[in-house]
């Protein structure tokens, strides 16, 4: 490693020297202190009994050989800091670590797993003109092992369930909750200790190595959440780490976050390599084919906070970040949770923007979500709840969610927060996902929204499966089966990004509560007629340029979804008449829609 480099910010592959790496019959370790004073190791190697490391004079870099330490065997750093006081610390840079609450790095050899997925790399692209339809899901509550004290498949023996799970349901892409090594439970991996160790929750590193083999054999992508605004305050971690604040604030207006935990110093370079090098680390030596970089407005503004102002230092990082990525991964996909209006957070750094391939549309899940919370007699005041996202939506690259976040803390899940009672929320839930596959925008759904989950989630327990025993379930279940099987195949569906693709065909019916959407591609209409008003519909008409063909692909009314009509006894009507057609359509309540239309040619 060039030490310069590490010191101006610039390396991305930090990890691959420090760390404790295999050297001839040995490990060699080495760590970067720059104010202890003096440095020991404790292993299992050495009876955890303290051995020194080397100084290098004023570089901050400490060194130690062991011709006596193995892989698989554990160890510590004693840091002396200023003043003589000693902290027991992990390795920041250590690829394994031991299960909470034991708090020991692991030697390991990254080299153990061979992949075996070159064919998915070599055709892997970051989805911008593809179907993308993540499955988010918490690595521990999705299934749980009743064989396990704590309830935890391996990651391996996960893959061999979602793998078929995922492509009978639809999906192209899992986003995996962080998966960083992390003390606490409930803080669902948002605050790390080991920024470059898989949590040994679910196994070993060659075990998430296989993980993302088996499903790239599977041909779905793998996308991980990855923390770069704060770590956990734990004392073994990075906090203090040379015995003073060296990856966090020396202040605690800028060093505490609000979750109580510390702060990275985006303005320190070493700092901002350890950061690049942990999210190339993912993405080169595990394969994974994206991160969901975490509160993004954290870095913006200060604190999140757009009144105190733009942190420029933290900008300047992230497009670098961005940047050296993405010459390293151009096929990778960088997705930013941002919640501000911050401009070109999706724009290319070499435009002058941030350099994000998506960002998440919070505004868009928000408004939504609102809507469908409101009773039907104020949707038509809240009408164009609806049609603000089109207001903005070019701006950026958008992508629809709806997240982990949505589901906890007292706020319902998915399926709850749909107005009325039990069985009014099925309906509306099934006309909101056709609006938001209607809607232009890679998605994005947390595990359990797809089978209506009611209980909110709890990362002690898993998914409630049974709750497909009942048929109102089964048959929500089947109807995201298919809208995502629809979304898969339809192209007009994925040129999310092409102005020419999306058109309102009727966004003025207030009073009645419909809204009619038009996917185009070539000689190809998708067209989605809406019904969010609590009453029936009858003969809705609006005209459409050109002569068409009309196809009926799905409606979420028919009985095979829980609805009430059969299939394929829908009243929808098209008539040409010279280079104008006319459908009339009659809506039950709470209902939609989806045509395909294919132009006729001219005589």
């Amino acid at each position: 490693m060039n030490r310069q480099d590490f010191y101006d910010g610039k390396i991305f592959d930090a990890y691959k020297y420090m760390g404790a790496h295999k050297e001839g019959d040995g490990i060699r370790f080495i760590t970067y202190a720059p104010r202890a004073e003096k440095i020991s190791i404790i292993g299992e190697f050495n009876q955890w009994q303290e051995e020194f490391l080397t100084k290098e004079d004023q570089s901050g870099f400490f060194s130690f050989y062991s011709n006596q330490a193995q892989v698989g065997q554990m160890y510590k750093y004693c840091i002396y800091g200023p003043g003589g006081h000693m902290q027991q610390h992990c390795d920041p840079y250590g690829f394994e670590m031991e299960l909470r609450p034991g708090d020991c790095s692991i030697i390991c050899d990254l080299s153990e797993y061979e992949f075996h997925d070159q064919e998915w790399m070599e055709g892997r692209n970051d989805g911008m003109e593809e179907a993308v339809n993540i499955y988010e899901m918490h690595m521990g509550s999705w299934k749980m092992n009743p064989e396990d004290k704590n309830g935890w498949y391996s990651y391996d023996e996960i893959a061999k369930m979602l793998v078929p799970y995922l492509k009978s349901n639809h999906y192209t892409h899992v986003e995996l909750m962080p998966l960083s090594e992390h003390p606490f439970d409930g803080s669902w991996g948002y605050q790390n200790t080991g920024f470059f160790a898989p949590t040994k929750r679910y196994g070993k590193p060659a075990q998430l190595m296989k993980f993302v083999d088996l499903l790239h054999q599977a041909g779905i992508g793998v996308i991980m959440d990855f923390v770069p605004v704060h770590f956990a305050v734990d004392t073994y971690g990075l906090r203090l780490y040379d015995g003073t604040p060296f990856y966090e604030y020396d202040n605690r207006d800028t060093g505490e976050s609000e979750w109580g935990s510390c702060n990275f110093i985006h303005s320190r370079r070493e700092v901002q390599c350890f950061l690049q090098s942990a999210a190339n680390y993912w993405l080169s030596e595990y394969h994974f084919d994206g991160i969901r970089m975490d509160a993004v407005s954290r870095l913006i503004y200060w604190q999140g906070d757009e009144r105190r102002g733009i942190n420029d230092t933290a900008i300047k990082f992230l497009k670098d970040f961005n940047l050296g990525l993405k010459q390293r991964h151009p096929t990778a996909m960088l997705i930013a949770e941002d919640s501000t209006s911050y401009q070109g957070v999706t724009t290319p750094v070499w435009k002058g923007g941030l350099g994000f391939d998506y960002k998440w549309d919070l505004g868009w899940m928000h408004d939504t979500l609102e809507y469908f919370q409101t009773g039907p007699q104020y949707r038509t005041r809240d009408y164009h709840k609806l049609t603000f996202s089109m207001m903005y939506y070019w701006n950026e690259h958008y992508m629809l969610e709806f997240c982990h976040d949505e589901v906890v803390h007292g706020k319902a899940t998915i399926l709850q927060k749909m107005y009325g009672d039990y069985d009014d929320k099925f309906p509306q839930a099934r006309a909101m996902y056709l609006y938001m596959m209607m809607h232009p925008g890679k998605k994005l759904n947390f595990m359990g929204n797809e089978f209506g989950q009611l209980r909110e989630w709890d990362e002690k327990q898993e998914q409630d499966w049974c709750i497909l025993e009942y048929p109102i379930h089964k048959a929500f279940h089947r109807y995201m089966i298919e809208l995502n099987k629809i979304y898969q195949k339809e192209d007009a569906l994925h040129k999310d990004y092409h102005p020419y693709n999306f058109q309102w065909l009727d966004c003025h019916q207030e009073e009645r509560c419909i809204y009619s959407i038009g996917r185009m591609k070539e000689d190809t209409m998708l067209v989605a007629v809406l019904n969010f008003s609590d009453q029936e519909q009858e003969d809705y008409k609006f005209q459409i340029s050109g002569r068409w063909r009309k196809k009926i692909l799905l409606h979420t009314d028919w009985e095979i979804y829980g609805g009430t009509i059969k299939k394929r006894k829908e009243n929808c009507h098209l008539k040409g008449k010279e280079q104008e057609s006319e459908l009339t359509i009659t809506l039950p309540r709470y209902s939609g829609i989806l045509l395909e239309l294919k132009k006729k040619p001219i005589s």
